[in-house]
């Protein structure tokens, strides 16, 4: 199969819409498909003269690399169009080659079409074309009316497909690349679709969707351009930091909280605050009022946060940045601006619907707490319950996410089960079930990712926060406490089971935690904070 792809932007190679065409050709696997780069071919403008029709019938008199291209128009099996969106119409260059396509024609008129046509030379009736195009405005409706005008007059209404993209600048957006990346993915799926036969409906209600709502997108748009910042701050050179920082406060999410953010560039003393509240933000340069939180950085390492060059938590652990006041901000800076400021990893390589999977803790703690309860009371009734316990949790995992520490729970508290069941001394394998317990966690604070971080990721942005190097160790010194805890309890069962306790047991041991629970609570906020404090 020929596939062809027109790059007709100006930009070439680093054109926004060939970030969409590529996700397109990626998704369709069309590994094989020849780019033309319109801008750099010597096409020259038609001259209007028809002598391809009558004195050199599908040959143009102009003699240059159209007429190299003209056979490739010819033998595409699929023609990809790939622009941006110039003055609702297709960039100059494209649209000279457009006109070039003229030898394809035949000069009679076709009486199929009312208003009247020129049919094709050629038998084109199986050739496909696909349009893929970005546009700086917020959204497409009315945009491309121009655009799809032409093409339905070139190739028939109905016969060609479209991608059309509001706000495309994003695309080079490095600071919202979470938002651009589930775009191209989406865009990854209309290639296999229409590679398959066309795109599905839903897919292209989805593609049509903006990215940003329109008062976040323009607002973000005209601090690109300086627009209504000069003009408020008139003694105020308007220069790059004064820019991203009011791009950056563009993407602001109100969460009901009122807000101070100031930051001093240290590097070029520069600084501004942002005015957070219900009903957006505001950069102000002067005036300042009292800030809530403060961050001091060089303006050049807040740059590679936003980004995504570097990790913005991580910088800040190393002490490249500072941060003065109230820390929640900065705990939940992902979600207010939606800027990321880490190097985001698909950790998660299966269906989007596996993905949404979370996981769940108390599929880990229930078969312990199962065993650890009724075996003190009755050892059959305690073993069994744990056979029947761990035959239950794999069908738990249809519905949340697999942890390996709950693999492991399942052969441990099996085991511990059966070697009850047969006849062990319970006494000596119920302790031992705290001691294996403790271990598991103990061991696993050394681990790539400690068994807490596991679980309490999703209360945050999912696995992504395994790259949060304050999240993780917050979650490694947790993670050893309680291995800690359940390495001592081992003792204190066996002791208990020892006296006329035996079945309270797991009610005495179940106690205990509740101390480490509270701590757990505390630190998980305190740890952090400090950490963000240096």
């Amino acid at each position: 199969m020929n596939i062809l792809v027109l790059n007709g932007s100006p930009k070439g190679e680093k054109s926004n819409t060939m970030k969409l065409t590529y996700a397109f050709l990626d998704g369709a696997k069309w590994t094989n498909a020849e780019i033309i780069n319109v801008q750099k071919a010597e096409v020259k403008s038609c001259l209007g003269c028809y002598s391809c029709w009558n004195k050199t019938p599908g040959k143009c008199v102009i003699n240059d690399e159209m007429n190299e291209l003209l056979p490739k128009f010819i033998e595409a099996d699929i023609i990809v169009w790939s622009f941006p969106l110039y003055v609702f119409s297709v960039p100059g260059k494209l649209k000279c080659l457009i006109d070039r396509r003229l030898p394809l024609k035949l000069p009679s008129m076709s009486k199929d079409d009312e208003s009247g046509r020129h049919p094709s030379r050629y038998d084109f009736s199986k050739q496909r074309h696909i349009v893929i195009s970005t546009c700086g405005f917020w959204t497409v409706k009315g945009n491309y009316d121009g655009v799809q005008f032409m093409f339905n007059r070139v190739f028939g209404t109905g016969n060609y497909e479209t991608i059309f993209c509001g706000q495309g600048e994003l695309f080079s957006k490095p600071e919202v690349q979470s938002l651009t990346k589930d775009y191209l993915e989406i865009v990854r799926q209309a290639g296999e679709e229409y590679a398959g036969g066309g795109i599905h409906s839903s897919t292209q209600n989805k593609l049509l969707e903006p990215l940003l709502t329109r008062d976040v997108f323009e607002k973000a748009a005209n601090a690109s351009w300086g627009i209504d910042i000069q003009s408020k701050n008139e003694n105020e050179q308007f220069d790059d930091s004064l820019k991203s920082t009011t791009q950056m406060a563009a993407f602001f999410k109100p969460d009901g909280i009122e807000r101070v953010l100031e930051i001093h560039y240290t590097d070029i003393q520069k600084t501004y605050q942002i005015l957070l509240n219900n009903s957006g933000s505001e950069v102000i340069t002067e005036n300042f009022q009292k800030y809530t939180t403060k961050i001091e950085t060089p303006y050049t390492v807040w740059q590679s946060i936003s980004k995504g060059e570097i990790n913005g938590q991580e910088a800040l652990f190393k002490g490249q940045y500072k941060v003065l006041g109230d820390m929640e901000i900065m705990m939940n800076w992902d979600k207010l601006f939606s800027l990321g400021g880490a190097v985001k990893k698909n950790y998660d390589k299966k269906t989007p619907d596996e993905k949404l999977r979370k996981t769940n803790m108390r599929i880990l703690l229930a078969p312990w707490i199962i065993i650890w309860v009724l075996m003190a009371i009755n050892e059959t009734a305690g073993g069994v319950a744990g056979i029947i316990a761990v035959a239950c949790v794999p069908l738990l995992w249809l519905l949340f996410k697999p942890v390996i520490y709950e693999r492991i729970t399942v052969l441990m508290v099996a085991a511990v089960s059966l070697a009850v069941l047969l006849g062990i001394d319970m006494r000596i394998v119920l302790s031992a079930s705290y001691g294996f317990f403790g271990l598991m966690w103990f061991i696993s604070s050394f681990a790539k990712i400690p068994l807490t971080a596991y679980y309490s990721a999703y209360m945050y942005d999912g696995e992504i926060m395994f790259e949060n190097p304050i999240f993780m160790k917050t979650n490694r010194i947790l993670t050893a406490a309680w291995g800690g805890l359940y390495l001592i309890t081992t003792m204190l069962a066996y002791i208990i089971m020892g006296t006329r306790l035996l079945p309270y047991t797991g009610l005495i041991t179940s106690i205990v935690p509740v101390g480490m629970g509270l701590f757990t609570a505390w630190f998980q906020k305190w740890y952090p904070e400090r950490c963000l404090r240096g």
